[in-house]
């Protein structure tokens, strides 16, 4: 549903829940040992491995998000790399929703660690906010796991919500009303607002916009000017508590995308590269399945240490969704590449990432049969493999091409991940 709306409301009436450290939590919920320690979370712990996830204590001694592990290591001797469990973050994640859902049917996930309780329906029920936002963090602490801490904003609008409870970290609690809304811009700077990266906040002051405050009380005609877009309409509602405009609940897919950066083991092996690619195409047409959606176009790209890139682009003329399918069209295209221009193997020793990407979606029921193949039992028993695979687990019923002893690619999760939930 979209819940997004046009009307004035000051009343702080949204919660905004963002789980602290949320991965690195899991792992210390999970492993006592690990309590009180920094701990870094990666996909892989070699020492060109990346941080995705530092915990509270690691980001008190410097480490980020992003940061390389040996870089980590040096600053801080004692951190704790543990490999990422991405099973483990989306079971704690169900769990949380259904703790909120406690409190009001109205509860929105927006990302793997973070949810919007709009409470706007529910007033004559609670009638003090900040009191329920400390109920919610004893219910987490109580039914999800005690070492979980969150950090709740409360406003009248999501974006509003979302800022307050970036304001104080870890585990705190920030309510924003139009009483105290412009004391706290007036300490802000444009890219500390959701949503508003180093590009916007160019264009933002190349219009005559240079602090959060000059963005609250613009015109929306002004703001439209210098966005060149509906997006700048959009801050002037948030701001200025004029409407809701980030409640959409059912936002569809533009793409989908499956991407590996390319460990030092995998890159010394073709056929480990090759097992690689077949995976991401795998996962593409998993998350295909469970969407109901096919692609009409497909892009494959890599990026080398040398700082070169290869990229191709295919269209079909029918829509597809079988991974094998799309495996050997890139495939074939790396084989007519290569013979044209007598190079070396395009999945090469320094490959550093690939990855594949699908848009252009049809809905399944609206894909036609095509007049030369029969794909439908194909399709048919397609669904029927991932809907068994949800009922009796992922490893359960599997490909003979998925039969490795160790596999080259890995389960990950990004903190937005969460529409195939």
């Amino acid at each position: 549903m979209n819940r997004n709306r046009l009307t004035n409301h000051t009343l702080p009436t949204v919660l905004f829940v963002d789980m602290n450290s949320f991965f690195a939590s899991c792992e210390q919920q999970d492993n006592y040992w690990l309590r009180g320690r920094p701990v870094g979370v990666c996909v892989y712990t070699g020492q060109h491995g990346c941080i995705i996830a530092p915990s509270v204590e690691a980001k008190t001694k410097g480490v980020k998000t992003g940061m390389r592990l040996d870089e980590a290591m040096r600053l801080c001797p004692d951190l704790v790399p543990v490999e990422t469990h991405p099973t483990r973050y989306r079971s704690y994640h169900v769990k949380l929703i259904s703790v909120l859902k406690q409190f009001a049917d109205d509860v929105v996930p927006k990302s793997i660690d973070e949810a919007v309780i709009d409470l706007t329906n529910y007033q004559l029920v609670y009638k003090d906010m900040e009191q329920l936002a400390r109920t919610i963090k004893v219910a987490i602490r109580n039914e999800v796991g005690d070492w979980l801490r969150c950090s709740i904003g409360i406003a009248p609008n999501v974006f509003l919500a979302k800022l307050a409870s970036d304001l104080q970290k870890p585990d705190g609690l920030t309510v924003i009303t139009p009483d105290t809304i412009d004391s706290v811009l007036r300490s802000l700077r444009l890219t500390d607002l959701p949503g508003i990266g180093y590009r916007m906040a160019v264009r933002l002051e190349d219009g005559g916009i240079r602090t959060p405050l000059d963005l609250r009380y613009a015109s929306p005609q002004r703001l439209k000017s210098i966005c060149k877009s509906i997006v700048g309409l959009h801050w002037h509602l948030r701001l200025n508590f004029a409407g809701e405009v980030d409640l959409d609940s059912h936002e569809e897919y533009k793409s989908m995308s499956a991407m590996r950066t390319i460990s030092q083991e995998q890159r010394s092996s073709a056929e480990r590269l090759d097992e690689l690619l077949q995976s991401l195409c795998l996962t593409l047409e998993r998350r295909m399945v469970r969407q109901g959606v096919f692609c009409q176009n497909l892009s494959f790209s890599c990026r080398y240490h040398t700082g070169k890139t290869y990229n191709c682009e295919v269209s079909f003329t029918d829509p597809m969704q079988d991974g094998p399918d799309m495996y050997r069209i890139i495939s074939e295209r790396l084989a007519r590449f290569q013979a044209a221009h007598h190079c070396e193997p395009v999945l090469n020793e320094h490959l550093r990432s690939m990855s594949v990407v699908v848009h252009r979606f049809v809905p399944a029921d609206a894909v036609p049969f095509s007049l030369f193949t029969n794909d439908s039992r194909k399709n048919t028993l397609r669904k029927t493999l991932y809907d068994l695979k949800t009922r009796f687990g992922a490893d359960k019923l599997i490909r003979a091409t998925e039969l490795r002893d160790n596999p080259a690619y890995r389960d990950v999760i990004g903190f937005g991940n969460i529409k195939d939930l």
